[in-house]
């Protein structure tokens, strides 16, 4: 991978009402003209992403967005696309004028409170109005953080002055579960094991290229000095007729899975790469715990299929196709299922009996628990492809071994 993926990247969105200097702001932070800017209420009309490397925290991306309080022709639908960036921001920076504290930006402050985000003001502006201590002195105490107070036509010399002190702010601001994130596999072996992974190379396999939790997956087992050994599944059994000793961690796509659990030694841990997704970028026990509602589901029942990436489907799509497929035969009948792509996540969940996510290598894993948390307030269960796949094939159990807590939320739901 040439950069990192936008999934990787701590997800900064830039709020605050129509015309408060947001994307001047921006364009301050980068150096350069991102984002087009006008005194015309509505510029923005939609997201502008701009991703940076801001050391030390690394590789980021701004999420310029739509005024909060757009009431034009559009207004409406601006504000909703604004409000899908907040649900995946890791960070929320309001921008405000001197003075300027009213509902549009009380709103913002609950909305980073809803999603358990922070919420850092910038004062824009300062050298039309500068703010006054008792101002500055509020922010504080209702956001938790020092103020960040700019004026965007500063130019170089305002950069070089603003920036550390955003860093500053942003490395205080940061969850720790982007800092420190969940491992992939690491925990599950030592220096110089050995990690065999499955990779069935078909029709939806990308060309000259493998899927990215394959590739992630594999850098994570270099990274613990393991040896990491990639099969077919034709070739999974001559793998492991050829090692000297068993492979310490069997890892395969979900669509394999049966042949894994079949083929493997009972004493090898084994598990897929959705499943070790699903602890990376989500609440691993909640969608072990929603794989086992899959056993309570009846013909006729509204399932939502989640898939993150807008791409284009075959005849034999994992999603749309085979998972529905496979769900109708475990239950004996046809459900009635509905598919977002993208960030096309319903706002309304109430009406579905099982949410049914894919492995979220395209979200952060801010967005991510965002859209599990929302399912949970509904009381819909919620899983992902890998699980229900294991599910739907009887060997989720197996695959959960290596994950005690998981496993026992499975089989308390189960």
């Amino acid at each position: 991978m040439e950069s990192a993926p936008r999934s990787m990247r701590l997800q900064i969105a830039v709020a605050g009402r129509t015309n408060s200097g947001k994307s001047s702001f921006l364009n301050l932070i980068a150096g350069q003209d991102v984002a087009i800017t006008s005194p015309v209420p509505g510029t923005t009309t939609d997201v502008v992403e701009k991703p940076m490397e801001l050391r030390p925290l690394g590789p980021v991306l701004f999420l310029d967005t739509a005024g909060v309080d757009d009431e034009t022709a559009l207004g409406g639908r601006r504000v909703e696309r604004s409000e899908r960036a907040f649900n995946r921001a890791d960070v929320l920076l309001l921008v405000t004028g001197a003075g300027v504290w009213g509902v549009p930006e009380e709103n913002m402050l609950a909305a980073a409170r809803d999603r358990k985000v922070s919420l850092i003001p910038v004062v824009n502006k300062i050298d039309e109005q500068p703010p006054a201590p008792e101002f500055l002195a509020m922010l504080k105490e209702k956001c938790g953080f020092e103020p960040l107070c700019v004026s965007s036509t500063g130019g170089a010399t305002e950069r070089e002055r603003v920036l550390p002190l955003l860093k500053d702010a942003l490395l205080a601001a940061c969850p720790e579960d982007f800092i420190q994130a969940p491992p992939l596999l690491g925990d599950l072996v030592r220096p110089g094991d050995t990690v065999v992974m499955i990779v069935p190379v078909d029709v939806q396999a990308p060309k000259g290229r493998l899927i990215l939790p394959q590739v992630q997956a594999i850098r994570d087992a270099l990274d613990h000095d393991c040896l990491a050994l990639v099969v077919k599944e034709t070739g999974f059994r001559k793998a492991l007729e050829q090692l000297r000793t068993p492979p310490a961690l069997v890892v395969c796509d979900s669509q394999v899975v049966d042949l894994m659990v079949r083929e493997t030694p009972a004493e090898v841990a084994c598990t897929t790469f959705s499943v070790l997704f699903a602890r990376l970028k989500g609440d691993m026990p909640l969608l072990a715990a929603g794989a086992a509602a899959i056993n309570r589901l009846r013909p006729g029942d509204r399932v939502l299929i989640a898939e993150a990436c807008t791409h284009h489907s075959s005849e034999d799509d994992i999603g749309r196709v085979k998972i529905p497929r496979w769900l109708a035969k475990k239950i004996g009948g046809e459900l009635a299922v509905t598919v977002a792509a993208g960030r096309d996540y319903p706002a309304d969940l109430a009406d579905f009996k099982l949410v049914v996510h894919c492995g979220s290598c395209m979200l952060n894993r801010r967005e991510t628990l965002r859209r599990m948390e929302l399912a949970r307030r509904a009381g819909v269960p919620v899983t992902n492809y890998g699980m229900a796949i294991s599910e739907c094939h009887g060997m989720l159990e197996r695959v959960l071994s290596p994950f005690r807590e998981a496993l026992d939320a499975y089989r308390r739901e189960k």
